[in-house]
């Protein structure tokens, strides 16, 4: 557990703001700002056996202070703080940095709850509250400010599509498509199995309105990717077509 100093008066978003959640962490960071003593203790102990990393302060100050001075992955903020107004400072905190937070309030405070919220809180905790809530509400919270990265590569059967890169290969050799061939490729790949519908296709690939504008071209240009692909050598996977509703690739 770290502790942070109290005598510092500069605004909490003085310094760089830390990328959270790092991808090379295992341990998430969190700083606790509660001045509630047991509370402290207990919380601190608990979160840090669930794995995380634990940074605490006591007032605002020493809460700027420790933004200041550590990477912080989420923020734990009391309302009701000593030394000065939780709101305002998570009014700070949001002006200057993308940082989950989850404040902590009693059960009356439903203005501030709400006031909280509309600040740019990700989450809340009503006192008295357990330790596992707290700890699945950090999580939950972390997940969602953290979504699991996009596969950047798509393989299926010989072929592969790199949606970065925009390079569709045949067993490892490059195949040339139109940007139209290649949206539709790429969009069918990111989900094995699933039907698009023409009008689907249409407004994701071509950016149409599917009531102003004829399936026709969407048509067309499965017969042309097909083509490419037998051409290219590959037996599989295969753009199936499902009969009145539209298209799907199967491995």
């Amino acid at each position: 557990m770290g502790a942070a100093s109290t005598r510092d008066d500069r605004p909490v978003n003085d310094s760089p703001a830390h990328e959270p959640l790092r991808t090379s962490v295992t341990r998430p960071v969190i700083a606790l700002v509660e001045d509630e003593a047991d509370l402290v203790e207990m919380a601190t102990a608990y979160l840090t056996r669930d794995g995380f990393r634990m940074y605490t302060a006591g007032d605002t100050r020493g809460a700027a202070a420790l933004l200041r001075t550590h990477p912080v992955d989420l923020l734990v903020l009391d309302l009701g703080l000593p030394d000065g107004n939780g709101l305002d400072f998570l009014r700070g905190v949001r002006a200057g940095r993308h940082l989950p937070v989850i404040i902590l309030t009693g059960w009356v405070e439903e203005r501030e709850r709400v006031v909280g919220l509309e600040l740019g809180a990700d989450d809340y905790v009503v006192k008295p509250f357990s330790l596992p809530e707290l700890a699945a509400r950090i999580r939950a919270v972390l997940r969602r400010a953290h979504p699991p990265a996009a596969e950047a590569v798509h393989r299926v059967g010989g072929l592969a599509v790199d949606t970065r890169s925009r390079e569709v290969a045949v067993d490892g050799a490059p195949m040339a498509l139109t940007p139209l061939e290649y949206g539709l490729l790429a969009l069918l790949i990111s989900q094995p199995r699933q039907v698009f519908s023409t009008g689907q296709l249409l407004s994701a690939v071509w950016g149409a309105d599917p009531d102003q504008q004829d399936g026709s071209s969407v048509v067309e240009h499965v017969y042309r990717l097909r083509r490419k692909l037998a051409m290219a050598g590959a037996t599989s996977p295969r753009i199936t077509t499902v009969r009145g509703i539209g298209y799907r690739l199967d491995p």
